[in-house]
């Protein structure tokens, strides 16, 4: 059976067999494949009770997908893309705040692997990670080399 004949919900099953989706995002992919007849919203609506659309899993996708290479804003711009609502998103994304030194430092430690040398290149640093989402102040700290007092506390 070849991808162009499959029912909506064939696709739809296809699309979360390869990663979470959102609703809203199985709703964009699918639109375009709408037949006479077709429901697209009784079929997510059935997804969704079946519990193969759950915006918690997609939440948590998001976080551990993207977390290693992105600031928290970033990655909550990505999650409410998806139409995930601020409570789900605020709960996955409460671990990605509290670890957000930590992995700008990583990024920048794997970009950059020292102090910039001059004005410019502070900037050229500090440019990079708040590109990737991160707060200006965890930027400034990395690229100072400061370490956060909670951090500091714990070595």
């Amino acid at each position: 059976m070849g991808f162009a004949t499959l029912s909506l919900k064939g696709r739809a099953l296809r699309l979360l067999a390869q990663r979470e989706h959102s609703r809203l995002e199985l709703e964009r992919k699918l639109a375009g494949h709408v037949a006479e007849g077709d429901d697209l919203a009784a079929v997510l609506d059935e997804l969704e009770a079946r519990d193969f659309i759950n915006p918690e899993r997609v939440a948590q996708s998001v976080a551990y997908r993207r977390g290693s290479k992105l600031g928290t804003a970033r990655v909550v711009q990505e999650m409410r893309s998806k139409g995930l609502d601020d409570d789900t998103v605020r709960a996955a994304t409460q671990e990605l705040r509290a670890t957000e030194w930590p992995r700008a430092h990583a990024i920048w430690r794997q970009r950059f692997g020292a102090p910039a040398d001059s004005p410019q290149d502070k900037l050229k640093q500090m440019r990079f990670l708040a590109s990737r989402g991160f707060s200006g102040e965890i930027v400034r700290k990395v690229v100072a080399g400061q370490v956060p007092e909670d951090i500091a506390d714990q070595g």
